[in-house]
């Protein structure tokens, strides 16, 4: 219920679905007795998507989730790791059933990454976790495609444990502990996006894993300019959306006792 919910009210309650609501309610109020409100509904409307589409608003708000967890140093030793977990969500799903070997969308690091890694660590196994996020049409699990492709660059067969049933990130933590059932002694290296990194590691802490986060798919710089314009207002809403919703979603899991804390920490 809570994954079904969650998303109904996202695709009405996010921040561009808002905005050209408002359009909508200020076209169709202009010609009634509503007509200042009409008017205060378009300045809004408008004044948002141009503020949230062309200035880099979105990344002023991803910054600080990217870099609370930051990536381990080169002399990283894994010999104490018991395995190396991925995430779904880097996977393309309107072409799932062309002849490919997988599409892949603007999170492909967590693929590149985690081959990478692979070869570093070859004695670690890989754990992808990722089911089917659709909410009404029927896709195949996101793991479908994490075999093909992880396979192609090199993980082999042997190492790579497949969890195909869960729908968010709870649940990825909650069935992957399902399927290996960590010990507190254990240390797993998680790959994720960065902005995605603090929900992540506060799910799969409270699924009695101890996490190393490993984040990848950076949107922003370390600390260059945020003084320039979005060459496409379509970028920009899409991105504010993205962020809105990780914020979203810190602030939900921990009112519902799916992580211990607000904002994880390292």
């Amino acid at each position: 219920m809570f994954f079904y919910l969650s998303k109904i009210l996202w695709f009405l309650l996010q921040p561009s679905s808002l905005m050209f609501a408002a359009l909508i309610a200020a076209a169709v109020l202009a010609g009634t007795a509503w007509r200042t409100l009409s008017r205060r509904l378009l300045v809004g409307s408008l004044a948002a998507l141009l503020v949230c589409g062309l200035l880099p608003v979105a990344d002023l708000l991803i910054r600080p989730l990217e870099n609370r967890f930051a990536r381990p140093g080169a002399d990283f030793d894994g010999a104490s790791l018991a395995g190396i977990i991925v995430i779904g969500g880097a996977e393309d799903r309107n072409g799932w059933d062309r002849e490919e070997l997988g599409g892949l969308n603007e999170a492909a690091e967590r693929y590149t990454e985690v081959a990478m890694l692979a070869r570093r660590f070859p004695s670690l196994r890989v754990i992808f976790a990722g089911g089917s996020s659709a909410l009404v049409a029927d896709l195949p699990p996101e793991a479908e495609t994490a075999k093909r492709v992880l396979e192609a660059l090199g993980v082999e067969q042997g190492r790579l444990a497949l969890e195909a049933e869960s729908q968010n990130t709870h649940q990825n933590a909650v069935f992957t502990a399902r399927l290996l059932q960590p010990q507190p002694a254990q240390r797993w290296l998680l790959v994720t996006s960065a902005a995605h990194m603090p929900r992540a590691v506060g799910c799969f802490r409270a699924a009695g894993f101890n996490v190393v986060a490993w984040p990848v798919d950076y949107r922003t710089t370390r600390g260059g300019s945020l003084l320039y314009v979005n060459g496409r207002v379509s970028d920009g809403l899409a991105r504010f959306d993205s962020v809105t919703r990780e914020y979203v979603g810190l602030a939900m899991y921990y009112l519902t006792g799916r992580t211990d804390a607000l904002l994880p920490a390292p």
